[in-house]
């Protein structure tokens, strides 16, 4: 070990050099400087453990000098030693983060308590630094996907696995805390669609602040898609400092934004699982509308609200059908029922797009029309969230606004297409049941378009309304079997959809010019 010691007076280093008991704590190296600036030269090439320093000094005194120390080399245990007893200069010391203070002349014994109380210190605080060295040297060398099948599987196990913390260096803890952080699709497109790099990139910036503060570890949570789970054993009340920090860091950084959220605190006989579970109800019940700096959300946060019921507006979209078009006023009150009060959440958010699919893939069913979409809902609504993770709730309704056009779209191309062969299947509908009366509604019904269609259509097609039409297929019935002398006119008549021969007789004459007697007998005549 090394000592540097900083006085302008030659005989007070001198008299430190002769009173410390050095090889007694390992100390086989003694530095002296004159001022400041020498000082910061030496420390600067010589890196010693102990620095003793006076604080009036020429060039650069004793409170520069300590400033100095705290910023550039604060592993050294810093001493002062002056001769005023001044409240002013040991605020100073303490605020600089000297280990002790002394006064000239110095005594040999409070030297030597002072000088073995700071060698201790420091060679804890090596300890703790050479442990966090070989826990970040074992992290990094290990591969990612090892640490994070491992830690996967603590946090789904039922009770502590001691084995797997002792196995990643983890210190034991009285208590644990589970903090969530969501990788959405936004995240993932600012690293040019690079999954595994974005979740690399966001685990170093979180594990290089938890393990500098030996609090906790990251890891990529391989059981979900689209999140890193952080546990906390240690600094429980900084936790949201340090979180805040992993935020504004990548937020700086990348320009991303990574939602955190903080679950409950567990007991070690509890499952680590618990925590996870409530952080991320409270991450899926934040308000993703808010604009904030920092989205790191407590469980205090967490709000009930139910949930909007899509089926309820399906009289809304029936009109919109059969109008061809969907008006603004119903989309306009969708979004006001869903994001009452200015507050949506991912949950909320979440159910109403799955409804929306679940109504969407129905139409098209109805229609007969191809439907194709993502069934991961997350991927769906990714693209609506900003680089500051606020939800663009305008350019989500434009999107569903297109949506719902484009399929109006389709329904009418492909009705111009069936309607235009629908005519010649009610022809043919008309035929098979020419024996009774069929009515329009019937029609309507059956073929799913509306009666004034079905009547203009087709007369424009046979040149004919539908009822006189079911005539002409009757009597034309009606004369090939009359042909057949062994049936009685009121049979016939019943037969093509008649109850009354006596109107049959009179229809027959009307259309033919001729009586039914009067063309069988012509026709028999001529047979």
């Amino acid at each position: 070990m090394k000592v540097l010691i900083v006085d302008d007076e030659k005989h007070v280093r001198e008299g430190i050099r002769l009173l410390g008991a050095w090889e007694e704590h390992g100390i086989d190296e003694i530095f002296e400087a004159a001022n400041g600036e020498e000082a910061i030269a030496l420390i600067q090439t010589i890196r010693p453990e102990i620095i003793f320093s006076d604080m009036k000094m020429p060039k650069m005194d004793g409170t520069q000098l300590l400033e100095w120390i705290k910023e550039h080399q604060p592993n050294s245990k810093t001493i002062v030693v002056t001769g005023y007893d001044d409240y002013h200069y040991m605020r100073k010391a303490i605020h600089f983060g000297s280990s002790d203070y002394l006064l000239k002349p110095v005594d040999p014994e409070i030297l030597n308590h002072t000088l073995e109380k700071a060698v201790k210190e420091w060679k804890r605080e090596e300890a703790e630094r050479e442990s966090k060295e070989s826990t970040i040297i074992l992290l990094n060398e290990m591969k990612p996907i090892y640490r994070d099948r491992k830690l996967t599987q603590l946090l789904n196990s039922e009770n502590r696995n001691e084995n797997l913390f002792s196995e990643f260096g983890l210190n034991g803890s009285q208590n644990y805390l589970v903090a969530l952080v969501r990788i959405d699709g936004t995240t993932v497109k600012a690293f040019q669609g690079d999954r595994d790099l974005a979740y690399f990139t966001v685990l170093n910036v979180i594990n290089e602040t938890v393990i500098e503060h030996d609090c906790g570890i990251g890891f990529r949570y391989l059981s979900h898609k689209g999140e890193i789970v952080i546990i906390f054993w240690e600094l429980f009340e900084q936790v949201d400092k340090l979180l805040d920090n992993i935020y504004r860091s990548l937020k700086s950084a990348m320009d991303i934004s990574c939602p955190i959220a903080i679950g409950t605190m567990v007991q070690p006989n509890e499952k680590l699982l618990d925590s996870y579970h409530h952080a991320k109800q409270v991450l899926f019940n934040s308000n993703i509308l808010d604009q904030h700096e920092s989205r790191v959300y407590r469980h205090e946060q967490l709000q009930t609200i139910p949930f909007l019921n899509l089926m309820s507006y399906s009289s809304s979209f029936e009109l919109a059908l059969q109008a061809g078009k969907i008006g603004d006023d119903v989309i306009d009150q969708i979004s006001h029922d869903l994001t009452e009060n200015g507050y949506l959440t991912l949950n909320h958010l979440l159910y109403f797009e799955n409804e929306y699919l679940v109504i969407s893939h129905k139409w098209y069913k109805t229609y007969k029309l191809p439907f194709k979409a993502s069934d991961h809902l997350e991927e769906r609504i990714a693209l609506f969230f900003d680089h500051n993770g606020t939800f663009q709730l305008e350019a989500y309704k434009e999107r569903k606004k297109r949506e719902i056009a484009v399929f109006l779209k389709k329904v009418k191309r492909t009705t111009q297409q069936k309607n235009s062969n629908i005519i010649y299947d009610i022809e043919k509908y008309l035929q098979a049941h020419f024996d009774r009366e069929v009515k329009l509604q019937e029609i309507s019904e059956h073929f799913y378009i509306s009666r004034e269609y079905i009547s203009r259509k087709f007369k424009q097609e046979f040149n004919v309304n539908i009822t006189d039409y079911m005539v002409k297929i009757r009597m034309e019935r009606a004369k090939s079997l009359l042909k057949n002398s062994q049936l009685k006119i009121y049979e016939i008549a019943g037969m093509i959809g008649y109850q009354d021969d006596k109107y049959f007789r009179k229809v027959f004459k009307k259309v033919e010019g001729i009586t039914p007697n009067e063309y069988r007998e012509l026709h028999t005549f001529q047979k």
